[in-house]
């Protein structure tokens, strides 16, 4: 394969957006919206066979000298994550479709812009470029939020943009001082570098930081669990599935070039990882929206993928990857679920909902199935996402693996809790019998005869029902991905091939 035509899929969605702005044509948009992750998942596909044989492929964009030109670079890690953020992205956008969404103005071009961004961010192997991808990402993402949503979004759209300028600015201050102390931001530079000096461990620190707050890990994930549910079910699940993975993805990459054992500091990763998890699970406690109480277990998710860089074995590395692509579906899956209900019901708060079980089969089917996945039980991924990790942190035979191995089994039992309430508020009780809902711009008046023939459309369930049953064929044949993943983390312990293909032509 031809390096350069890594540009191609950043400049697929950019060209989308353009067309999308200049030509207002809803079947324009609903095609671009569509084709366009649908061909980068299959390019995706394609490159992680591709790697198999050649582990790393990279292009410095102009032909400038190596370690100076701009590099874009695919190696099992880049194309596992243009794979897996293009599935659910092209499966959030149909749900998009299905409701209608897709027809506000601007909304395709935006999200095919935030696209861009996750694409590039995933492809450059620059750390400067990182941050700008960053930006391009979260830019559109301010007036997403502000399209779709309840009345509050407008509020939490300001706290959005205050939170994710100020964490910008930190990451361009880190990137800033990681050149200042390494003379230079290329990763693979970096990466080959003999020892790390305190002072650009620091700068590598900021950086770090930087990319937690994006990925929304404890204890600065305030702004994310306060902004996300006031969106809309399908918006959410998009933002869910590329913002705070692409932080993660950051956190993966940055640190594996750098570090090749943990630094003397690795315990507050480790330190962060048990929190989140802890923190995020108890706090669903006090929700009574069923999307507020699934962006805790979202934020609990960030903690159990954070081991893989906390421990930094290969075999932590390849659990927490396996664990990131098994939170991207189910918990797509589960707002696709709500996203759904609240298009029907008018509602996803626990005191309007009840009896969903008997009323909607199918739905509550799936949302069983979501919910075991997030607990760890079978028949789902989240089961060899869990065992992953808790074999992963016993065999660091240490007392940091001890903890985290009780923080992810205490953790699963109070998630199991927290979920039950959640379950028990709105899909058992008594049936409904009258509307609830939470606005009147929904067109439904408040205490409205609900009839029987009032349905989830079948339509409006197929997106998640093609994530959660993605889910659980994980759980049947795991060994494919398992097999990636442990490709992956052995790739990011062995730099030499991601440095000889970017430094060396």
């Amino acid at each position: 394969m031809n390096p350069a035509l890594l540009l191609v899929i950043v400049a697929l969605p950019l060209g989308g957006a353009a067309l999308s702005t200049l030509f207002r044509s809803r079947t324009l948009d609903r095609i671009l919206l569509l084709a366009i992750p649908a061909t980068v998942m299959g390019t995706g596909i394609y490159l992680l066979g591709y790697h198999t044989e050649v582990p790393v492929i990279a292009h410095s964009v102009g032909g400038y000298v190596d370690g100076l030109a701009i590099p874009f670079v695919s190696d099992t890690l880049a194309a596992l994550l243009l794979t897996v953020t293009s599935f659910a992205a092209l499966v959030c956008c149909w749900f998009l479709v299905l409701t209608g969404e897709d027809q506000y103005r601007f909304v395709p071009a935006l999200i095919l812009m935030m696209l861009t961004g996750v694409y590039g961010a995933v492809l450059t192997g620059d750390m400067f470029n990182l941050f700008v991808f960053v930006e391009v990402m979260v830019l559109p993402s301010y007036a997403l939020i502000a399209v779709t949503g309840t009345w509050r979004r407008l509020g939490v759209g300001r706290m959005f943009v205050m939170v994710n300028l100020l964490t910008s600015t930190i990451l361009l201050v880190g990137v800033g001082f990681v050149y200042g102390t390494l003379g230079s931001v290329n990763i693979a530079v970096i990466a080959q570098l003999d020892e790390i000096n305190p002072p650009a461990q620091l700068a590598i620190g900021i950086v770090l930081m930087a990319f937690f707050v994006k990925a929304g890990a404890v204890p600065v994930h305030g702004w994310l669990v306060r902004s996300y549910p006031f969106t809309s079910g399908g918006m959410m699940a998009l933002f869910s599935a590329l913002h705070t993975k692409v932080g993660l993805y950051g956190v993966y990459r940055v640190y594996t070039a750098v570090f090749g054992q943990p630094p003397a500091w690795a315990w507050v990763l480790a330190a962060i990882a048990v929190i989140t998890i802890l923190l995020a699970v108890i706090s669903a406690f006090g929700e009574g929206r069923i999307r507020n109480v699934l962006v805790f277990q979202m934020t609990s998710g960030v903690g159990h993928i954070v081991i893989g860089v906390a421990l930094l074995t290969a075999a932590a590395l390849s659990a927490g990857l396996f664990y990131l692509v098994h939170h991207i579906i189910t918990m797509a899956g589960l707002l696709l679920i709500m996203g759904a209900v609240e298009q029907t019901y008018g509602t996803g708060s626990f005191k309007k909902l009840s009896g969903l079980a008997g009323r909607e089969k199918w739905a509550a089917t799936l949302m069983v199935l979501g919910l075991f996945s997030l607990v760890g039980l079978p028949t789902t991924s989240g089961v060899w996402g869990k065992v992953s990790l808790v074999r992963a942190s016993a065999a660091a035979e240490s007392t940091t693996g001890t903890i985290l191995i009780v923080t992810i089994v205490v953790g699963s039992l109070i998630s199991m809790l927290a979920l039950q309430r959640m379950w028990s508020n709105t899909f058992w009780g008594a049936p409904m019998t009258h509307y609830h809902p939470d606005s009147l711009s929904t067109g439904r008046a408040p205490q409205a005869q609900l009839t029987d023939e009032v349905r989830i459309k079948p339509a409006l369930l197929m997106p998640a029902t093609v994530m959660i049953g993605t889910s659980v064929a994980l759980f049947f044949a795991p060994e494919l991905l398992l097999q990636i993943t442990d490709r992956t983390a052995n790739s990011l312990l062995d730099t030499v091939p991601y440095i000889e293909a970017v430094l060396t032509r």
